[in-house]
């Protein structure tokens, strides 16, 4: 299968913000849209995104997974980047509409067709970099997609950085492409360095998230990750996988944990640490780099709770249990 998100469905829904409304949504192709050079977007980064899911089940319905939650976030990202309120409901039909449109195309499992609502600032004025853009376009854009980390269940390696932070700490719940932007230095570098395939910021050693993921940690039957506040993305996979580990009778932990905590508990045989997103879904971490060393998570492979957390997630999606929880929409 081609990279991960570099195949697109030849149309997408789009919607304009003008005069204070929103325009009624539409079917247009999806390199048909056109910018002014001087538009918000372009200078002063006023976009958010999301990034949900597309599920083909046996008997070839096609369902969509935790779009409400998805939507939300949406909502606040809009509104933390002072961009115009969006219409829940508009971008909910949109997404429905667009999908079913596409039902044919949407991958059998383990691939599934990746959705891509996106909202940028219009407004043609470069002087407005201490002002919002009172024009907006949002648009739906489908990708059909295999696994994100081309390794598969391979085992990552992470860089422990202490130093630097992924986006500055009040942007970290928006989900922007600056914040995104503003990783992609570090963590390429720490591909080159130490061959690392992410970067765990830990800024002054408080353990955060990776560059494009969520991150847990899991020792026995206690499953442990940093609690929600400003500074990063509150994954909706995160919080996925948090239920499911509570219907599975492990103990969920959200807190502070320090890189001296976290080492500490990487050395214990049978620990497991993972990255949640909605691309990365929940992948496997195997070794942490720090200082010049290297440190096995456990063993240093995949984990079995690691595994099973991603296959109760799975068969949820793929309709191979039961959805008790209410996550899957099913498109008309």
């Amino acid at each position: 299968m081609a990279v991960f998100g570099t195949v697109f469905m030849p149309e997408m829904a789009l919607t304009t913000f003008e005069n204070n409304q929103w325009s009624a949504a539409q079917t247009v192709s999806a390199n048909s849209i056109s910018l002014h050079p001087g538009a918000h977007v372009l200078h002063y980064s006023s976009t958010c995104f999301e990034g949900l899911k597309a599920f083909k089940h046996e008997d070839g319905s096609v369902h969509v997974f935790r779009m409400d939650q998805n939507i939300k976030r949406f909502a606040q990202s809009a509104r933390l980047l002072s961009l115009p309120e969006i219409d829940e409901t508009q971008v909910a039909k949109m997404i429905m509409d667009i999908v079913a449109q596409y039902a044919q195309d949407v991958p059998l499992p383990p691939g599934s067709m990746y959705i891509r609502p996106t909202h940028v600032g219009t407004e043609a004025s470069i002087g407005k970099a201490a002002a919002p853009s009172l024009t907006s376009m949002l648009y739906v854009l489908l990708s059909p997609v295999g696994d994100y980390f081309t390794g598969g269940a391979k085992a990552l390696r992470l860089l422990l950085d202490e130093t630097g932070m992924r986006c500055a700490p009040h942007m970290g719940m928006i989900k922007s492409g600056g914040n995104y932007a503003s990783a992609l230095g570090p963590i390429s570098k720490a591909r080159v360095d130490v061959q690392a395939d992410q970067i765990l910021f830990c800024p002054n050693g408080d353990v955060q998230e990776t560059g494009a993921a969520n991150f847990l940690l899991i020792d026995g039957n206690e499953i442990i990750t940093k609690g929600l506040d400003s500074s990063f993305l509150h994954g909706v996979t995160r919080n996925t996988i948090l239920t499911l580990a509570t219907d599975l009778g492990m103990t969920v932990s959200e807190r502070n944990i320090t890189v001296t905590e976290l080492l500490e508990r990487a050395a214990k045989p049978g620990v497991e640490a993972a990255l949640s997103g909605t691309a990365a879904v929940l992948t496997p971490v195997g070794t942490f780099i720090h200082e010049g060393k290297e440190h096995a998570v456990g063993n240093g492979e995949a984990g079995p709770t690691t595994a099973k957390l991603r296959q109760a997630l799975n068969d949820i999606q793929w309709g191979k249990a039961p959805d008790v929880h209410g996550w899957l929409k099913r498109v008309k």
